[in-house]
């Protein structure tokens, strides 16, 4: 795989790469007694949720869009045998595993191809399935007290959303630091693709899994120069500061809106409210467009500036320089706006500036978004969206075009038109 330029600057800007994950064997784990623990509110079917998603990468590779699939950047890099020590090494610190699991396991897992290691790295391993390696692992009172479906290693079903393990700034991964148990070992992954994979050998990652919570969800170039996190259920202050300070060091950002959210599921990151689908306009739940604060952080020599609060919307449209950022307000009755927030109607991912990607099922904001000048591309999310995550929450962009900013008026247009699922 040869090596291009990697640089994330806006929300909008013409997408040229990104990583995704096709659902795997992971979410074939899940069950009524394990999916609230791994984060699911339902069950997916997995086969259907596997032709939806490669209907999505489709569509993007349609639109020119390159399309990087975690589990083969995985699989790659495990075949560097650094990458490899340091994965078995990061997996095996679970202490659930006890001295006796952790030793065979360590040993079983250096001598499996790439293949199969990625897939235990990402579906997990049963005790039962322990049970069944040869040569049989040593009886252990952890083994001898799980049942046969417990897990040794936890799948990580979540994969799926690869936005909120890493984010671009600049030409910097954020390798981000998730907040909830069962996605914690999904950054030790990315950071590992980052960090040995051929495709990112000159990138520096600006963050780490062992910082202060940040999750990339709630992460949002605004425009280049100006970023917007949301401090919530995922992220908190103490992670959205450190990213500021760093990106303000590396030259990402000199303007940062730190954007309190409701600490809930229905709301757990930024981009599960609000998402930008033009140069100055964002796709916003009804319900917190007039009520969103920020604190925008600043550099002054080598100290962070924290402001005073204000409107998001008003500290937004200043920071980036226009005189206000539009809001497409999906304008639905109470019922319908909230039964589409929580089908992900707001989680968008913009092509380019007026084209963006969308779960069919949310017909309504769909149609406004449509009536405001916005072309949809619409994919299934019955099955994908399970987990709380649209298209935006399944996608990392690893390379966006500079964008210009437009003037306001002339944004009424589709511009040319394409082809949706």
């Amino acid at each position: 795989m040869a090596h291009s330029s990697c640089e994330v600057r806006s929300e909008v800007g013409r997408l040229r790469t990104v990583i995704l994950h096709r659902p795997g064997n992971e979410l074939r784990r899940l069950t009524p007694r394990n999916s609230d623990a791994l984060l699911f509110d339902g069950l997916p079917w997995v086969d259907q949720a596997q032709r939806d998603h490669d209907l999505f990468a489709g569509l993007l590779t349609e639109n020119g869009v390159e399309v990087l699939l975690l589990r083969d950047l995985l699989e790659q890099t495990l075949d560097n045998q650094q990458a490899r020590s340091r994965a078995i090494n990061d997996v095996m610190t679970s202490r659930r595993l006890g001295e006796t699991v952790r030793t065979y396991l360590a040993n079983r897992m250096a001598d499996l191809s790439s293949e199969r290691l990625a897939e235990i790295l990402t579906c997990g391993l049963s005790n039962g399935e322990l049970s069944a390696f040869e040569p049989a692992a040593p009886r252990s009172l952890v083994t001898a007290m799980l049942s046969p479906e417990e897990f040794v290693i936890a799948p990580l079903p979540n994969l799926l959303f690869t936005r909120d393990s890493s984010v671009w700034v600049g030409g910097h991964p954020a390798v981000t630091s998730l907040a909830m148990p069962a996605r914690r070992r999904e950054t030790q992954l990315t950071e590992l693709i980052y960090a040995y994979h051929s495709r990112f050998a000159e990138q520096t990652p600006c963050y780490g899994w062992r910082l202060e919570n940040l999750e990339g969800g709630d992460v949002m170039h605004l425009s280049p120069g100006v970023l917007a996190v949301g401090v919530g259920e995922r992220t908190t202050p103490a992670g959205a500061e450190r990213l500021a300070r760093t990106a303000f060091e590396l030259g990402g950002a000199r303007t940062v809106l730190a954007v309190p959210i409701n600490q809930q599921r229905a709301t757990m990151h930024l981009d599960t409210i609000c998402t930008m689908v033009d140069t100055d306009a964002v796709v916003m739940y009804p319900p917190v467009a007039d009520t969103l604060v920020s604190f925008a952080m600043t550099m002054e020599g080598d100290e962070v500036v924290v402001g005073p609060p204000r409107p998001f919307l008003a500290a937004a449209a200043e920071a980036m320089g226009i005189e206000r950022l539009r809001v497409i307000d999906t304008a639905l009755d109470p019922v319908t706006a909230e039964r589409e927030q929580w089908d992900d109607g707001n989680n968008t991912l913009a092509l380019e500036p007026r084209v963006v990607v969308g779960y069919d099922r949310n017909v309504a904001t769909n149609t406004r978004l449509q009536e405001a000048g916005i072309e949809v591309l619409t994919i299934p999310g019955s099955e994908l969206g399970s987990g709380r995550g649209g298209p935006r929450c399944m996608s990392c962009p690893v390379l966006r075009e500079p964008v210009e900013p437009v003037p306001a008026q002339s944004t009424g247009g589709a511009g040319a038109p394409r082809h949706g699922v």
